[in-house]
């Protein structure tokens, strides 16, 4: 069988206008908003926090992207220290997506330093050394909330995640080249794999699972803890990513490859679909209930900013609840029987729409500790999105075109074949 690929006009197109279109947001936001000028202390107005709204746009979309992308190297590694077979079939889609983290991961390393040494504090307050020195609760957060910290151990993960999962990926190559393989050969191989997949979940765990998030999105509202919000953060990008290989799977089967890929492959897929937006909506239900019942003004200050209070809703107030109906009830009542999981056009909607709502979900993260009650969704933050999901595709496309599109003699490959769930 050919499993080689060539990308079709149409995706071409779509690829560079999206490109083209988050080239163009972002050159208005340059031209317009000022990123350059920081804000002018006890300015108010929409003016006053546009070169604010631009950072924080960014700092959003290049967060959320890098870790969807990051995503699928860790359902890659996950499955393979649960020695499932199954995911062999579309194996090289996940690898696809993967290949991206370190592209993606200098923009938002470069993205996070120009805010760092930039002194943005009104994106992270605790650059302002002024203000961390007459703040006990800043003072006493200083230890990991300041720039050398911050630097070091962004770069130190970044470069884990990339030298990692680049690791992973030669791994699977290489047993193209190799031919196939006898019994001790394909042990081997095997043990490699699960070598390096552990270590990327360890790190995956000490990352995405706890400091990331504190770090690059928690410090925003450097006042507020939560110590959930690193799973939160977890659940969010996960399903995401999920819902991306989901994607990237029903295109190519509908430009008649991955062969071996069935409705099985899709029917499972989905599963992962349906539980981590259960498991999501459990986090998210959990940090509002726990916050919300010990009414601690430290902590409930989060939910006030985004849903207001008895007596006044917030600006976010709409956006709050817009997020959980498209995050947990959609899915809920959508992904729930097994004849839609099996279904190539509502699995894509369903994707399409959990990486949207997830989308929101990060832009409620980063908003109102930022812009305050000054948030818009105009044509910049979402230009700048499709930037962001033109490069995707960009760089998943090119890995595509550039490998086969099937492991040819991993040793679970006819697992993979046979496979029903």
């Amino acid at each position: 069988m050919n499993h080689q690929f060539e990308l079709p006009a149409n995706y071409k197109k779509w690829t560079y206008g999206l490109i083209g279109a988050g080239l163009l947001a972002l050159i208005w936001g340059i031209a317009f908003y000022h990123p350059f000028t920081a804000p002018v202390a006890g300015a108010e107005g929409e003016e006053a926090v546009n070169s604010t709204r631009f950072w924080a746009v960014l700092l959003q979309n290049s967060v959320f992207f890098l870790l969807v992308v990051n995503a699928a190297m860790f359902f890659i590694c996950v499955t393979t220290m649960a020695m499932a077979g199954w995911v062999i079939a579309f194996r090289r889609v996940s690898e696809a997506i993967s290949s991206m983290v370190p592209i993606l991961g200098i923009i938002t390393f470069g993205i996070l330093m120009a805010l760092v040494f930039g002194g943005r504090s009104d994106i992270y307050p605790w650059v302002d050394k002024a203000a961390v020195a007459k703040d006990h609760i800043l003072s006493g957060k200083s230890g990991f909330l300041n720039p050398k910290f911050f630097t070091i151990w962004s770069a130190i993960v970044i470069i884990l995640w990339y030298l990692l999962g680049k690791k992973m990926r030669s791994l699977s190559l290489k047993s193209d080249e190799n031919g196939p393989m006898d019994y001790e050969t394909g042990k081997k191989f095997i043990w490699d794999n699960t070598v390096y997949a552990s270590l990327f979940c360890v790190i995956f765990a000490l990352s995405v699972g706890s400091t990331i998030p504190w770090l690059w999105i928690m410090s925003i509202d450097a006042h507020w803890y939560s110590t959930m919000f690193s799973w939160y953060t977890f659940a969010s990008t996960f399903v995401s990513g999920v819902s991306l290989i989901a994607i990237f799977v029903i295109f190519l089967k509908n430009q008649g490859q991955l062969e071996y890929a069935t409705e099985e492959h899709l029917h499972d897929l989905g599963k992962f679909m349906f539980a981590f937006s259960i498991f999501w909506t459990y986090l998210w239900f959990s940090q509002y209930m726990l916050i919300w019942y010990s009414n601690q003004p430290e902590e409930t200050k989060y939910f006030v900013q985004r849903i207001g209070t008895a007596e006044k809703s917030g600006p976010y107030h709409v956006l709050f609840f817009v997020n959980l109906a498209i995050n947990f009830i959609c899915p809920l009542l959508i992904l729930m029987k097994k004849g839609v999981k099996r279904n190539w056009t509502m699995v894509t909607f369903m994707a399409v729409l959990i990486i949207f709502g997830q989308w929101i979900d990060f832009f409620q993260m980063v908003m109102p500790g930022t812009v305050h009650e000054h948030y818009h969704l105009y044509p910049f933050e979402f230009g700048v999105a499709c930037l962001f999901i033109g490069l995707i595709m960009w760089g998943v496309g090119k890995y595509l075109t550039k490998h086969s599109l099937l492991v040819k003699n991993h040793p679970f490959l006819k697992e993979s074949m046979i496979h029903h769930t």
